[in-house]
């Protein structure tokens, strides 16, 4: 079909149109969609005001709550189609069929549309619904009224040719809804195969991370392919892009690729996984979740770092739970010269074990560490099962020591600097005195 046919073909559906707005019958047909919506929208108030469906279907299987619903929020919909059809059988047996064609159109799209809704029902994307509803009712209503193997013809009359490649706005249609139709269809595969491994507790976190993304990926590139096969487009046409999406890819996603790789990497030497508690330069926390590009960390105080995976591979990273989850905890602290220093580490060893989160099997350790100018320095370690909440135990271990240095006399030392002024022109002199 060329440009002159498309013409001709709009000619004729103006001159169509404009016969039939001519007819007296098309304002009656028009008076009586317009009051069978205004029907609809009544009825649809008042049932959706009495009835509540939460209630209604309580106990029911669920894909019979998943109906009532659909029916119940398309209410309208049924109605109009009810009315319109009682409108059209009168008129058809009072007076000529063709006088209300309108009518049945309207009938017709309506129940389309309520057969649309019913089958959509069963998709949970919101996007998807609307891009296949909307599409799918417009294919029915350019059947319904014989227009759509013209409207076909017309949109793959224009067309551009790029390399071997002939683009028309008809196969950017197809390909556009069964791309994302298929790319639901991959999304649903793969969280059914994500869940699957989830479960399996013979694989690691950072495997079962690693397979779901590989999963997701070929998933992806199938579909991808399946779709472009479908509507025709040889994938050898598309090698005079590859050029430039290889410069692309070498200067502008050097970042990207670098992180992807840098993700498989972690995932496959296992050196963080999901659950670790690690440090990476000031940040610190919990690995929640990692993802292509980055990994994010929990802080623990409603914070999220996300931290690019190539930062892992180049950078110093502390795992606290690579191999081992038992922490060796420290805690330093001083005491004055008045005190007897091996009371003070019997003291520290007892506090230290009776630390409900104090590992049994291996036993604290006090020791003395320096004779500091202003009094004795001491080191108290001991293991925990696991490092996080570490510092709520170091501060439960230090708030014990204060109860108990202040209970048996011993004092923690502090400088104190006592200021004298001589008379005259003489310098002001600091002595610093140990307490």
């Amino acid at each position: 079909m060329d440009m002159s046919d498309v013409t001709d073909f709009l000619h004729t559906a103006a001159r169509s149109v404009g016969a039939e707005v001519t007819s007296p019958w098309f304002y009656l047909q028009l008076g009586l969609i317009l009051a069978a919506t205004g029907i609809a929208f009544a009825s649809d108030a008042a049932i959706r005001s009495r009835i509540d469906t939460t209630s209604l279907a309580m106990g029911w299987p669920a894909p019979l709550r998943l109906l009532v619903r659909v029916l119940i929020g398309s209410v309208s919909t049924a109605v109009f189609a009810i009315v319109i059809i009682a409108a059209r059988v009168t008129m058809y047996h009072a007076t000529w069929p063709s006088r209300s064609y309108l009518l049945i159109v309207a009938a017709k799209l309506a129940l389309a549309w309520l057969a649309i809704r019913l089958v959509t029902s069963v998709i949970r994307n919101a996007f998807i619904v609307r891009l296949v509803s909307l599409s799918a009712w417009l294919v029915a209503a350019l059947s319904i009224i014989n227009q759509l193997d013209p409207t076909i013809d017309a949109l793959d009359s224009v067309s551009i040719v790029l390399g071997g490649l002939r683009l028309t706005p008809l196969l950017l249609i197809k390909l556009g809804v069964l791309l994302a139709v298929a790319l639901w269809l991959s999304n649903i595969a793969s969280n059914f195969a994500e869940s699957r491994i989830t479960r399996s507790s013979d694989l690691t976190p950072s495997i079962q991370v690693l397979l779901v993304k590989m999963i997701r990926l070929a998933l992806m590139i199938f579909a991808v392919a399946m779709v472009m096969s479908a509507v025709g487009i040889n994938l050898s046409a598309l090698a005079i892009f590859s050029g430039a999406a290889g410069v692309g890819i070498g200067f502008g996603l050097q970042k990207i690729v670098a992180n992807f790789i840098s993700g498989i990497i972690l995932l496959a030497d296992k050196s963080v996984k999901p659950g670790d508690l690690v440090t990476i330069g000031d940040s610190s926390g919990r690995i929640s979740a990692m993802k292509t590009r980055y990994i994010s960390v929990a802080a623990g105080d409603g914070r999220e770092f996300l931290i690019p995976n190539e930062d892992l591979v180049t950078q110093k990273v502390t795992n606290w739970t690579y191999t081992d989850k038992n922490t060796l905890v420290k805690v330093n602290f001083g005491t004055n010269y008045e005190a007897d220093p091996r009371l003070v580490c019997k003291l520290a060893i007892g506090i230290a074990a009776a630390s409900p989160r104090a590992f049994k099997d291996k036993p604290p350790n006090c020791i003395l560490t320096e004779f500091a100018e202003a009094g004795m320095k001491f080191s108290l370690t001991f293991w925990i099962s696991d490092p996080d909440g570490m510092d709520n135990v170091k501060s439960d271990v230090m708030l014990s020591l204060w109860e108990t240095f202040k209970r048996e006399g011993i004092r923690v030392p502090y400088p104190v600097r006592e200021i004298r002024v001589r008379g005259g022109a003489l310098p002001v002199e600091t002595i610093e005195v140990s307490g």
